[in-house]
């Protein structure tokens, strides 16, 4: 992925240097394993454990000759190990033992970090939803005015989002975090199935229960559609911020810095640029997702298809979810709101956003259902061409209404919504 759309702790681990380092613990893991079984003597496993990972330059000099990166890092390891010792590196493994077992540590570690920039990001929409708890806003279905709500309200359904997804991330994490040391084909021909456990057990690992010659790939695309359902929520967000940033609404505004500038020609410009960049980030994601699908059959015991597959999608869904999520927390921890203007697009439809609780008075006062949403319609219908508000309207029609009903009465069981939120809260962790 490229800068733009990386951060330090999530890029860090995607490094060549990092995944070398990965491979070089394994192998001496592996040896160490070895060594409890009497295969691998005492002073050769702990000088596999003492040898430096080559560094990347070394094992792309090498590659030149062998076309084939592990066999390439496994020259370049034993050049750090004392001859004697070199033989027993990687004894009894294939190539995938080392790759995938690897692997299934870095995804982790991975999700870790972006679990917990999920977590962040409810609990500032959490917070922010608290904060915004009165502030009445105007409903909207279709792009229409319907009834009001709350901007809390508002953000609390994106909070409830953000932990759903927290939730999927995390079951994905525990599918992901698997190694296998089996051997060819996965039948443990050369080696024994006590070093696999212990190699997965030093690295936090589960064990592939029936490997092939690799970790079964439905677990990687697990963990790519989770993270892009995260990064669906993320744009959820993103898209009621953009329209709401509209200059004939302008209800909220992103954070700025002192820098900004919108536009290269027209200085008043003050784009939703953030949110935007979110949406776009979202449908990376989509389209990793739909591509990690495709890996999941390999032929027979094993191929090559989902190598460059994964090279890309893997390391880039999870460094720009990660991209994404911490920027949403930061949208939402320093998003301006402007309750006045809420309040102005609450009242701007002189009454029309109160029709459904007329409609409930007539019906409790026993008019006909159709009767009585026939009458109200058609004083919604002049008010709106008009411009006369909604009560004078129906009093014109014969219609009498003790006056107009306030925001406060269609908010009158939302509390119900912030209960379940303070529980939401208190799961923090």
């Amino acid at each position: 992925m490229i800068a733009r759309y990386s951060l330090p702790e999530m890029a860090e681990l995607w490094s060549d240097e990092a995944r070398y380092t990965t491979w070089a613990r394994v192998e001496a893991l592996a040896a160490r394993g070895q060594s409890c079984l009497g295969r691998v003597p005492e002073d050769s496993a702990e000088d596999i454990e003492r040898a430096k990972a080559p560094s990347p330059e070394r094992v792309r000099e090498l590659e030149r000759d062998r076309d084939h990166e592990v066999l390439s890092f496994l020259a370049a390891f034993c050049e750090n190990v004392p001859a004697e010792s070199a033989r027993w590196v990687h004894l009894g493994m294939t190539s995938y033992d080392l790759v995938d077992t690897a692997l299934g540590a870095t995804l982790a570690r991975a999700s870790d970090v972006l679990v917990d920039a999920g977590a962040r990001l409810r609990r500032v929409l959490v917070a922010k939803a608290f904060e915004h708890r009165r502030t009445v806003c105007v409903g909207r279905t279709h792009g229409v005015h319907a009834e009001p709500t709350t901007f809390g309200h508002k953000l609390a359904v994106f909070a409830f989002a953000a932990d759903r997804s927290l939730r999927r991330l995390r079951a994905a994490r525990e599918a992901v975090a698997v190694g296998t040391i089996s051997g060819s084909v996965g039948t443990y021909s050369q080696i024994d199935p006590l070093v696999e456990a212990y190699v997965c057990g030093e690295l936090g690992l589960g064990v592939e229960p029936a490997p092939t010659q690799v970790v079964a790939r439905d677990r990687h695309a697990e963990l790519v559609l989770a993270v892009a359902s995260l990064g669906a929520c993320v744009e959820q967000i993103a898209v009621e911020f953009r329209l709401l940033q509209r200059t004939e609404v302008r209800e909220v505004e992103e954070p700025r810095t002192g820098a900004y500038q919108g536009s290269s020609a027209m200085p008043h410009k003050r784009n939703p640029t953030t949110s935007e960049r979110l949406c776009g980030l979202a449908r990376l994601l989509r389209g990793h997702a739909t591509t990690v699908l495709e890996d999941v059959a390999l032929w027979h015991e094993r191929d090559l298809a989902h190598s460059p597959v994964e090279r890309v999608v893997l390391p880039d869904s999870l460094t720009v979810g990660h991209y994404q999520v911490s920027a949403a927390a930061d949208l939402v921890e320093g998003l301006e709101v402007f309750p006045d203007r809420m309040r102005a697009a609450v009242d701007a439809t002189s009454g029309l956003v109160y029709s459904s609780a007329v409609l409930t008075d007539l019906l409790e006062a026993g008019t006909e259902r159709e009767r009585a949403y026939r009458l109200v319609q058609a004083a919604a219908d002049r008010s709106a061409r008009t411009g006369v508000d909604l009560t004078t309207a129906l009093g014109e029609a014969g219609v009498e209404v003790a006056g107009f009903v306030t925001p406060e009465r269609s908010l009158v069981r939302d509390d119900v919504i912030f209960e379940r939120l303070e529980g939401l809260d208190e799961m923090e962790g």
